[in-house]
């Protein structure tokens, strides 16, 4: 379980009861949710929170580094709450359904000098892609 709610407090954001809804919604592990599903969560918590609210929540939690942005294809933005832990992403090809996934090694050892180009390489994103089980059995 993502402990999003505790770095956010820890961190003495404003907890308003708008952004307290947001990060619950967005707590939890294997959470990639966009932001039309956190605004519909989100509403059934908190009938009169505004999409507008939502998004810039969002925006801030990004900015802040508590949440990141995930974008695994052409479709929606996702928001993964677990952005703490080093993780890659299994997406689903036909569903979409992504999942967080911490393999062992060093992937930036994968990578051979001369495929370097000169590059200092700080970061490394991994998608692995492939079909679901729901998906595999529809």
């Amino acid at each position: 379980m993502s402990d999003l709610l505790e770095r956010l407090r820890g961190r003495g954001w404003r907890m308003t009861a708008q952004r307290r809804v947001v990060a619950e919604v967005l707590d939890g592990e294997h959470v990639h949710l966009t932001a039309d599903e956190v605004h519909a969560r989100a509403v059934a918590k908190l009938p009169e929170i505004s999409r507008a609210t939502v998004y810039n929540t969002l925006g801030e939690l990004v900015t802040l580094g508590e949440v990141l942005e995930v974008s695994t294809d052409q479709r929606a933005k996702r928001y993964d709450p677990n952005a703490h832990r080093p993780h890659h992403h299994l997406v689903c090809a036909r569903c979409g359904a992504i999942r967080d996934v911490h393999p062992s090694g060093n992937p930036l050892a994968d990578l051979p000098d001369p495929e370097r180009f000169g590059f200092t390489v700080s970061d490394v994103e991994v998608t692995y892609r492939g079909v679901c089980p729901n998906c595999a059995a529809a």
